[in-house]
This record gives C-alpha cells, sequence and structure tokens, in this order.
C-alpha cells in the first residue's frame, strides 16, 4: 500500500477506535525545549518508541531539529545520524512521522519506511513538497510565519501581530497548501496544523485551540493539535517548566478531540489515551 493510503487507513482506525489519533513525540535532539537530551543515544530512542507504542500512540513522530525558538538549524548530515536508525527501528512497529524542514532528511526517512513528513515551516520549501509528492507520503502542514531560529522567545509575538488568528492563520494556511497541492502533494494525505506556539502570542495560541471546530470545519482536511507541553499553557499556571504541564496538555488535547481534531501530536501518551477513553465512555460528559 502507498504512503497515503497507510496513513489514511491508521487515521480511519483510529478514529473508530477513540475518535482520534494519537501522535506520539520522540525527540531525537539534545535542545528541545520539553525533553531535549533524553533520547539521544539509539538504545534511548528506540526504548522511547516501545513506551511510545506500548501506551497507545497510533503514530511516532520523530525529529532530529530542534523547534524551539531560538533553535539554530541542524545540517542535514547531523539530523539524518540522529534519526534515521531510529526510523528504521520504529517503522516495523507503528506508522511514522519524520518532523523535518529539509527535503534530504525527508527522502531518506521515507525510503526507510516513514510514511508521514511533519513541516513545522508552512512549506517555505518547495522541493520538500516534491518529496512528499513524489512517495505519495502524507504531508503535515504547520501554519508558522518564519524560521524559529528567529522567533524571539516561548509565545512572545505581538497581539496586533492578527487581525483575528483564526481567519488569519486559515488564510495563510491555505496559500500554503495550494502552492503544496499544485506540486502534487495528494489531497488525501494533507493535514492542516494550526501552528500553537508559533509566531503566536499565549492568547493568540489560546484562541486558536479554543476554535478547533472552524478550523476543522474551513480547512478541508483533518486537522492536528499539538498542544503538548508548551509555553501557552502557562497561561493557566505562570510558574509550570514544560515537565509540569501535564493536566493543561491533557485538558488541550481533550477540548481539541472534542471539537474536531483529528490527530493529536503528544509527549503524554497514556494520560491523554486515559482521559479520552474515560470521557468517551461517558459520552463526553452529556450523558
Amino acid at each position: 500500500m502507498e504512503r497515503v493510503g497507510v496513513f489514511v487507513s491508521v487515521l480511519q482506525r483510529a478514529a473508530s477506535r477513540r475518535g482520534v489519533l494519537l501522535m506520539g513525540v520522540c525527540n531525537v535532539t539534545p535542545d528541545s525545549f520539553s525533553d531535549g537530551g533524553r533520547y539521544l543515544s539509539l538504545d534511548e530512542a528506540r526504548a522511547r518508541v516501545d513506551e511510545l507504542v506500548k501506551e497507545g500512540a497510533d503514530a511516532v513522530d520523530i525529529g532530529g531539529e530542534s523547534t524551539r525558538p531560538g533553535a539554530s538549524p541542524v545540517p542535514p548530515e547531523e539530523q539524518l545520524a540522529r534519526v534515521l536508525p531510529v526510523v528504521r527501528y520504529a517503522s516495523k512497529l507503528t506508522t511514522v512521522s519524520v518532523d523535518t524542514t529539509h527535503p534530504l532528511v525527508a527522502e531518506a526517512c521515507l525510503d526507510a519506511g516513514a510514511c508521514i513528513v511533519n513541516d513545522v515551516s508552512c512549506g517555505s520549501d518547495d522541493a520538500l513538497a516534491d518529496v512528499v509528492a513524489r512517495h505519495r507520503a502524507a504531508y503535515i502542514l504547520m501554519h508558522a510565519r518564519g524560521l524559529q531560529e528567529k522567533m524571539r522567545g516561548f509565545s512572545a509575538y505581538p497581539e496586533a501581530g492578527y487581525a483575528d488568528v483564526v481567519v488569519d492563520v486559515l488564510r495563510e494556511w491555505r496559500a500554503a497548501a495550494e502552492r503544496a497541492l499544485a506540486r502534487g502533494v495528494d489531497p488525501a494525505g494533507l493535514v492542516m496544523d494550526p501552528g500553537l506556539g508559533f509566531a503566536k502570542s499565549a492568547r493568540q495560541s489560546a484562541d486558536l485551540l479554543a476554535n478547533v471546530r472552524k478550523l476543522s470545519d474551513e480547512a478541508g482536511v483533518p486537522v492536528l493539535v499539538g498542544a503538548s507541553r508548551k509555553s501557552f499553557l502557562k497561561l493557566w499556571d505562570e510558574t509550570a517548566e514544560p515537565g509540569e504541564r501535564l493536566g493543561a496538555s491533557v485538558a488541550a488535547a481533550v477540548l481539541a478531540a472534542r471539537t474536531g481534531a483529528q490527530l493529536l501530536r503528544v509527549h503524554d501518551v497514556r494520560a491523554t489515551r486515559q482521559a479520552i477513553d474515560l470521557l468517551r465512555s461517558m459520552r463526553w460528559g452529556d450523558a
């Protein structure tokens, strides 16, 4: 089965099981904002993949370059040294997404068994879309403005930077999606990520989370929400460090799933799965 077909099948199975696909995070980086340095060795990364699969992840997103504000770009050769052995291992166990903006990294990882490319640059490099199209892979296209290395800080973005953050994000994302589709990306595998925390203030990210239904209705493709451990969650606990945001992360995931998100990118798969399964068994509290 081609890669898009694999993705669609996994998404449909996840939808029938709990209404949403859970994508676990495996960062093979020294400097990611939440878990940098924890899974640098191959043994550590393999153990992380095993953990995510055991906890109920439907897919695993593997990245070798931090996307925290101010992070320096990582050359493709170094990214591949970090992620390629992990992708080969994980693809034997589950559906794999590679978190990269570099065409060479995407190409090698798709060849190694990945089915999805997670592009946090909002389609800034047409060559990446070309790779996705050539491999008939799924494509998570995340809204962003500019490179992470030029972002000033966590949730540090002008409040006046958007006239209406939901309307503006949808418009800018659609423009990027149209470019990707024009390069041959299969629409069946296209996913919209509103990019919480990427060129957004904390309040702007919160507004997007509160409007997942509108995003889902208007994007015309499945929507992925990645709120896990992000800095905007400090709106509800201003001193909480990334590892101390579990409650807010799970609540954000549940809200997103209940209001139309079809994929959730999370660090804490078991806790998220438990919350969604419990609430769905109670008909989301409507019974």
